[in-house]
Order: structure tokens, then C-alpha cells, then sequence
């Protein structure tokens, strides 16, 4: 069904087996159980299970499906799937049967032992399972291999730890909920049954071409070019950031939302961001772990969708040194079932006392979890990409904007607000145009946790990362705030006079967190510092963060991670980490031996002949052998760098495994990354381009 002759809404979610077509296809009672069993979250029933399998394959087998898969997201960042047909057994008749029990929707059995697992299983320990979530819809993907049910589950060891990123996020988002409804109920709403994360996720990528990516080495190996020269023209005109989205993207993107549309995905805005050849992408806002798996799907499309229009969808952080790198703004707030979204403030937010609780709240969390936050976006990309005046700084703060730090200001000097600062009229000074209404706040998109009207956006999270970490993280640690406050209201004997002490008490106790100005500027640095707010430059210093003490007591106290799964997570992030500044060490040093040193000592043999030629003319050689001498030098010290760096690569495999093995490559091997670069940019901005073994970036950046 194409899109010139059949609307968006002909063909959205015709891919998925949604609510219309359970209702369609499933008997009524069983119809009801799993409406049930998805909003009160209890357990399918076997019975159910059947009836909805056999429904889900022959729905699935009028799309073209001939294999099924559990569709699940390990520990590696990103999906992955074992693919089933529903091929059962040879009949007599020389035919086939078809079919797709419950068991086999509920319940996976994919190897365990090749996933990172941090410890929890080991490689002669296989056994894994998927479990069908089934809050997130089953959906047919169509791609170069044929059309595909793909089931979203969760991913469990034999012993039941979490070996993925969806078990946590669902066990945070029940544990939010619970503590949000205790909050809701001292404020008089009985009617409210669950208290969602409403996710709104924001997807950066860079698209270049792809016969060109095929001539990189870097870019094959590690997503990123270890080596470059800027080219004459960068981003600094702004004459990209919204603008005319050129025809080969634009070609690109009218695919990628066809393909997300009819898989449910609410794709909804695109736009090409400030760096050339970068755009993005952003849904329509769903509950959280829907999100987190719209997010992945539409990172997976964008990648299938550009491989058809001969580029190659980049996610890497900082894919370019010297442009804007790329992240994923993680937009949430807290929804009812009912509608209600409790982080709305209203037009008088300081008469709004259950949303200054909930406020308040919120602030303590970030305010004492700041390091698990922080955490949460540490990938190794990422480290490029926070405080390069890009991206919000590697330090925690939050935005209010001057509204809401006003009506703040006003409870710790006095314990009460008594206005709201109003937005007022927009004046454009051109009759034709229509006055504008004015916000009370402007926006600041320097502060990594900023209120945007009626929810927070966490503008920290890296764009090859998933977002679960950060949701999981953000949902745990408001969870806490909530409980400790309804722990002192519950015992309270006058709730609305407790209620006052909390906001002045949360409000002064953690006003430090709150900044409204530049998060880009060095005195923000300097100010943070005197604040005594955490400064974590580097993922290896972030990780820490989640097997600390008191983010084990956070944790298990929720039940969202026991210390064994923390502590694995701490390992898988130590070993990423290390595995990938090992591999660009290696890329680099196979760059620079087999390609580009090669190609200078040629072009030094070029000059050096020139010089000899010029001289038995008897002119003036001394422009070629300044350039020669140049380059000669430049030579050298890319050798003296490049033996440097072969030897601390070296020495890392020898150190311990875990934190001591990944500081030593932070400390060492990364630093010596950085020195053979410098030379060979330099050298790439005096060599002859035919000579260059590579395209450049402006080949790269320019040239979609």
C-alpha cells in the first residue's frame, strides 16, 4: 500500500497486531483476559495464551509472515532475534502444518552465553529465556528476508536475573506508579488505577553515502573517523539546522516513516540538524518500555531504509571531530490512566500544591542521585560528545526556567508562594502577523534536565545508546523521592501543613541543582564546582555510580536490580568500554600503517624528485623542499605517535580484566589516540587528494 494513494492514517499500524485487531480476532472473554492481564500487569493464563497465539500467526500469515521471533534488547545495546517459521511438522499428505502455540509466544529459549552477562551466566551455562511482554504490541517487519512476526519480550537468565534492558524498565515503571498513586491518594484522587512514564525520545543520525563509507576503515570498525581534517566549510553559517532537507534525504525519510507508520511508529517530526549531513527524528510520545522499543525500531529502520538508497545511517555520537555530534533527547513525564498528566502545572503553579510536591520531589532525586543519572547516558561515544558546547555538560543541573524558580524562591524564604510570574504578549510589530502568546519561561537547551512545560527533558542520553538505562534510572529515583514523601504525609496528623514543611524543606535542601543560565560557559564550570555538583568527565568514571552503596539500597529496595545485576552491569560496561577503545587503537594503527603512511612516504618520494628536477634547471627549489622538509617532520612524528600507541595497546591487554583494565585505556591508550591524530590531520591538509588513501570529511559530509 504505497502513500501516494493512500493516506497516513489508511496504512498506520496495519503492520501491527494492535487493540482494533484483537477485538476483530479474538473471542470476547478472551479478548477481556488480556486486556486485564496488560492493565492490572498480572499473569497470562495458558488457555489465553493458545487462543491469542493461533490468532497471532494467522494474522501474521495473511502478511506474508513465514517466521516468527522473539524480539529482545541484551546487554550489547542493541536488539536481537532468533528467527522460528511456523513450520510444525510433515503431514501425510505430503503438506506442511503450521503452527504457533501459547508456550511458544509466552516463552523463548535463546542461548544465553554469547550475550554480555557481567558474570551472571557463564559461556557452558546457555540457557536463556524470552518472556512476551505483552503491553508492547507484536508487529510483521518487512525486509530483504521476507516478513517476520516480531514478538517484544523480555530476556531472563536460567536463575531469573535480568540479562536486558526491558525486565528493569518494567519493574521501574511499577514501582513509580505505586509510589505516585500513594501520593495521589493524600491528595484526594481515588479514581486514578496506574501512573505511567510518558516517553517522547528524540533520535539524532548522520547520513552519508555509502560507497564512501565502504572507503573508511574507521567508520566500518568503530561508527567514527579516527582520523580527519576539517574541510574550508563547517557548520558554523547555521545554514543547515532547519533547513530545505535536501532531496536524497528527503527521499529517505518519506520511506522511513511509511515503514514506521505502518509498524505503529508515530514518527512525527524530521528536520536536519546543525551539522551537515545530521537530521532527526522524533515519535509521538508513548508509555516507556513502547518507546524504548519504538526507539530501537526506528533506529533499525533508519539503518534498512538507508541501505536501500545506497547511504549508511550513522549513530555514532561523534561520527565528525569539529561538527555537533548527535544524542537522543529523552522527554518524560508521569501520565494516569485516566489522561491525567500530574506534571502539568497549570496557569498559577503556586496554587498547584500536588504539583509542587511532585516537583520538589523530583528535584531531591536528581539532586541526590545525580551520579546515577549521569551514569545513565555514559556510553563510550558519548564522552565526545557531553560539554563540547553541543551537548548539555557532563554535569548534572536542573532548568525551571524563571516561573518556577520564582514560586521555589518564594517557599524557602517565606514557606508559601503567593504568584506566578505570567507570560504576557508578544508584539511582533507587523499588523498582518497575529500577536503572539509569550511563555511565562524560555527554553535552555545548555541544561541536561530541563522542564519543558509539562515534563523534563533529559538532553544527556547518547544516540547509539538505548534510552531504557536513563528511563529506568529517572523512574527509580522519583519513585524513592515520592515514597520518603508519603512515608511523613501518611504519618502526618494535618497533611496540608506537612505538606508546606516538605516543599520549603526539599525547595532549600536542594536548590544547588537548579540552574536557569549558559550550561555551555566556563563559569558554569566554576560555579558547579563551588556548588559542590559532580563534574564526571568520562564513562569510566561514571560507572561506579550503580554499585555504590546507596544505589544498591535504591535498587533493591524497588526491586529493580539486586546487586548481582548491578554489579554485572558494572562489568559489561567496564569490558564495552575497553573493547572499544581497543578496537579504534587497532583501527588506527592499521590505518596508519597499511594506508596512510604509505601514501606520505609516496608523496615525499614526489617532492623529493621535484626538488632534484628543479635543481638541475638551476631555479629556486625552495618552496618543494620546505614542503618536503614539512612533511617529512609531520612523518616522523605520526611514526614516533604510532609506536607509542601499538605499545600501550599492547600493554592493555595485559592489565587486569574489569575497571582496572578500562581506566588504563581511558588513561593511556586513549591520550595516544589523540597524539597520532594530530599529526596525520595535519599531514592530510598538505598531501596530494589524489595521493589520500580515504574521502575527507567534506567527501563525506557534504556529498548527500
Amino acid at each position: 500500500m504505497s502513500l501516494e494513494l493512500y493516506g497516513v492514517a489508511d496504512i498506520f499500524g496495519e503492520d501491527v497486531f494492535n487493540d482494533t485487531v484483537m477485538q476483530e480476532r479474538l473471542p470476547k472473554k478472551i479478548y477481556k483476559n488480556l486486556k486485564e492481564t496488560i492493565e492490572e500487569r498480572k499473569e497470562l493464563d495458558p488457555e489465553t495464551a493458545d487462543v491469542i497465539a493461533h490468532e497471532m500467526k494467522e494474522w501474521a500469515i495473511g502478511k506474508g509472515a513465514t517466521h516468527y521471533t522473539h524480539w529482545f534488547q541484551p546487554l550489547n545495546g542493541v536488539t536481537a532475534e532468533k528467527h522460528d517459521s511456523f513450520i510444525s511438522a510433515p503431514l501425510p499428505n505430503g503438506k506442511v502444518l503450521m503452527s504457533f502455540s501459547g508456550k511458544e509466544l509466552i516463552k523463548g529459549e535463546p542461548d544465553a552465553s554469547a550475550f554480555p552477562s557481567g558474570g551472571l551466566r557463564t559461556t557452558f551455562e546457555a540457557r536463556g529465556y524470552t518472556a512476551w511482554d505483552c503491553t508492547s504490541p507484536a508487529f510483521v517487519r518487512h525486509d530483504a528476508g521476507g516478513s517476520t512476526l516480531c514478538i517484544p519480550t523480555a530476556f531472563c537468565s536460567y536463575t531469573g536475573e535480568a540479562l536486558d534492558q526491558k525486565t528493569p524498565l518494567l519493574r521501574s515503571m511499577e514501582a513509580i506508579s505505586t509510589q505516585a498513586l500513594r501520593l495521589l491518594r493524600l491528595f484526594g484522587n481515588t479514581a486514578s488505577k496506574r501512573v505511567t512514564p510518558s516517553v517522547g525520545i528524540e533520535q539524532e543520525y548522520f547520513l552519508i553515502d555509502a560507497e564512501k563509507f565502504k572507503q573508511r576503515k574507521d567508520l566500518i570498525y568503530t561508527g567514527r573517523t579516527l582520523f580527519g581534517a576539517m574541510p574550508p566549510k563547517g557548520q558554523e553559517l547555521d545554514d543547515h539546522y532547519f533547513g530545505t532537507i535536501p532531496q536524497r534525504a528527503a527521499s529517505f525519510m518519506k520511506e522511513v516513516n511509511g515503514e514506521l507508520w505502518r509498524m505503529g511508529v508515530p514518527a512525527k517530526t524530521q528536520h536536519n540538524e546543525v551539522a551537515p549531513a545530521q537530521h532527526e527524528l522524533v515519535p509521538i510520545y508513548a508509555e516507556a518500555n513502547i518507546a524504548v522499543d519504538h526507539n530501537h525500531l526506528i533506529m533499525q529502520t533508519l539503518e534498512r531504509i538507508a541501505y536501500r538508497h545506497g547511504m549508511k545511517c550513522l549513530f555514532h555520537e561523534k561520527p565528525f571531530a569539529g561538527v555537533n555530534g548527535s544524542g537522543k533527547h529523552n522527554n518524560w513525564s508521569l501520565m494516569t490512566d485516566d489522561g491525567i498528566n500530574i506534571l502539568e502545572p497549570g496557569k498559577t503553579p503556586h496554587e498547584n500544591t500536588q504539583f509542587l510536591l511532585i516537583l520538589t520531589c523530583i528535584i531531591k532525586a536528581v539532586n541526590r542521585h545525580a551520579d546515577l543519572l549521569r551514569e545513565s547516558a555514559a556510553v563510550t561515544g558519548n564522552d565526545h560528545r557531553l560539554g563540547a558546547n553541543e551537548a548539555p555538560p557532563a554535569i548534572i543541573s536542573i532548568f525551571l526556567g524563571d516561573q518556577l524558580e520564582d514560586v521555589l524562591e518564594q517557599l524557602i524564604r517565606t514557606g508559601e508562594a503567593t504568584r506566578s510570574l505570567k507570560g504576557g504578549r508578544l508584539l511582533t510589530g507587523v499588523r498582518t502577523l497575529p500577536t503572539l502568546a509569550k511563555d511565562a519561561t524560555d527554553r535552555n537547551r545548555t541544561s541536561p534536565f530541563a522542564f519543558t512545560g509539562n515534563k523534563f527533558e533529559f538532553r544527556m542520553v547518547g544516540s547509539s545508546d538505548s534510552a531504557a538505562g536513563a528511563n529506568i534510572v529517572l523512574n527509580t529515583i522519583v519513585a524513592e523521592a515520592f515514597c520518603e514523601a508519603c512515608d511523613v504525609l501518611e504519618r502526618a496528623d494535618d497533611v496540608s501543613q506537612a505538606v508546606n514543611g516538605l516543599l520549603r524543606e526539599y525547595a532549600a535542601e536542594n536548590r544547588r541543582i537548579i540552574f536557569n543560565g549558559d550550561g555551555y560557559s566556563e563559569e558554569w564550570t566554576r560555579e558547579a564546582e563551588r556548588r559542590a555538583l559532580p563534574n564526571v568527565r568520562s564513562m569510566v568514571e561514571a560507572i561506579p555510580a550503580i554499585i555504590s552503596d546507596a544505589a544498591v539500597v535504591l535498587f533493591e529496595k524497588f526491586h529493580v536490580f539486586t546487586r548481582n545485576e548491578l554489579e554485572s552491569r558494572a562489568e559489561v560496561q567496564y569490558d564495552a568500554y575497553a573493547k572499544a577503545i581497543n578496537i579504534e587503537a587497532r583501527t588506527m594503527i592499521n590505518m596508519a600503517c597499511k594506508q596512510i603512511i604509505p601514501a606520505v612516504i609516496h608523496y615525499t618520494k614526489t617532492l623529493a624528485d621535484s626538488v632534484l628536477v628543479v635543481k638541475t634547471t638551476g631555479a629556486d627549489c625552495s618552496v618543494q623542499a620546505a614542503l618536503l622538509n614539512e612533511v617529512s617532520a609531520l612523518l616522523a612524528e605520526a611514526k614516533t605517535a604510532l609506536d607509542a600507541l601499538k605499545a600501550v595497546t599492547e600493554q592493555a591487554l595485559i592489565e587486569a580484566e574489569g575497571a582496572v583494565r578500562a581506566k588504563y585505556y581511558h588513561s593511556h591508550v586513549f591520550p595516544a589516540m589523540a597524539a597520532l591524530r594530530a599529526p596525520i590531520d595535519k599531514l592530510e591538509m598538505l598531501v596530494d587528494k589524489q595521493i589520500w588513501p580515504m574521502p575527507s570529511y567534506e567527501d563525506l559530509i557534504f556529498e548527500v
